[in-house]
This record gives C-alpha cells, structure tokens and sequence, in this order.
C-alpha cells in the first residue's frame, strides 16, 4: 500500500497533504505489527546486489542480511527518502538511495541480483513498464521477492474492492486496490517459483496479500 500523492509538486490543500501529511500516515500503517511480520518472513532472502523498489520510508533496511552485498533504494517520494536516510544510519549494507520512479531505473541492465517490491504495484502508474524494468536490470536467473495486497479472489470481498478502489486512490496516493498481482507479475517475465495469498488481518478489500519469489525468465 506504498502510495505516492498525486499534485505533490502543488500548493494548496492537496500540494500539503501529498507532501506532508501522505508520506507520515504510508510511514505509520506500513511499520504496524502485522505489515512487519509480512516482511520478516522474504525480505532476508534477498542477496548479491540488490534493489529495493518503492524503498519509501526505509521500513526493510534492517532486515537485509549478510548475504546482501550492495543496496539500492529507489522511490519517487522525496518526503519518504528522508524518513529513509535517517534509518539508514544503522544498517551496516553499503546502500545508496535514489529518489526516482520504477518506469525508469537509472541501473544498468543485468546489474542486480534481487528486486524487492513491498507494498509497491499497487501504486504504480504504469506496473506493466515497472516491472519490464525490474527485469531488466536483474540479471538471468535474478529473483524478485514480492509482498503486495492486491485483487481478492472473493466475489462479494471484490465487489467492495472494485466500488472503492476510484475514491482510495484518491485518498492514497493512486494506490489501487483491486490489481491482480500475480497475474500482473508473470507478464512481466517472471517465472513466479513461491507464492502465498490470503487475507493479512484487517478489512479484507484492503488486506488480501500476494507474497512470493519469481525468477526473471
């Protein structure tokens, strides 16, 4: 549910919340309890040179184990690479945070080992371009460990995702609530070798989550 504000280069009501009040409240509902533990359980599998997409406030950065040799952190929020840079002062990874959108990763093809994407798609203007991106610059045989909420194979939980999703965009970001994750992430080019779905706890339009590891093909 990693959003990004539309207009938050604006002044203005909307200008303010996007910039200042949006990235606070993705800070807070992303570092809950339950989002956590989501993260522990993928996240230390990544390894080699990794790039996290969507790094927003840094939320993954001390769970990145000895295994990872290099860290990128790429996010379009300039209000969240501060939150980030701050909690990067105790992670021990050579890592280097770059405020930029995942339709145009400025790494060189092949030249990463892992892709990260939590809570990320979901906000994402163009996922298809993102994630063409993402196998790009991993290199054969690359991984891309995944946790994101998305699309409820439920019909009466669906209905709900669907009627809301126009008016929570709004609210957060462009984050959209109804993506079917799986499906968006195997026609990216990925072989998706792990993955789990189900109902994190919370409102189920909000909470049905796609964790898993695909396998740049």
């Amino acid at each position: 549910m990693l959003a990004r504000g539309p207009g938050a280069g604006i002044m203005g009501p909307v200008g303010l919340y996007a910039r200042h009040v949006l990235p606070r409240l993705i800070d807070l509902v992303m570092r809950s309890r339950d989002v956590m533990a989501e993260r522990v359980k993928l996240v230390p599998r990544a390894a080699g040179t990794v790039l996290e997409v969507g790094v927003g406030s840094g939320l993954n950065l001390a769970l990145y184990g000895p295994a990872v040799e290099r860290l990128y952190g790429l996010d379009p929020s300039p209000e969240l690479e501060r939150m980030a840079r701050r909690r990067l002062r105790h992670v021990r990874v050579p890592a280097r945070l770059i405020t930029g959108s995942a339709e145009a990763v400025p790494l060189p093809d092949r030249s990463v080992d892992t892709v990260v994407s939590t809570w990320t798609l979901c906000s994402i203007a163009d996922p298809a371009r993102a994630l063409a991106e993402m196998r790009r610059v991993l290199r054969p045989g690359g991984r891309f460990i995944f946790i994101e909420h998305g699309r409820s194979p439920d019909p009466a939980v669906l209905a709900w995702q669907d009627r809301l999703d126009p008016i929570w965009k709004r609210l957060a970001g462009g984050c959209h609530l109804n993506r079917a994750m799986d499906m968006l992430i195997a026609s990216g080019g990925f072989q998706i070798t792990e993955i789990e779905r189900g109902y994190n706890r919370g409102p189920r339009p909000f909470t049905f989550l796609y964790r898993g590891i695909g396998v740049r093909s």
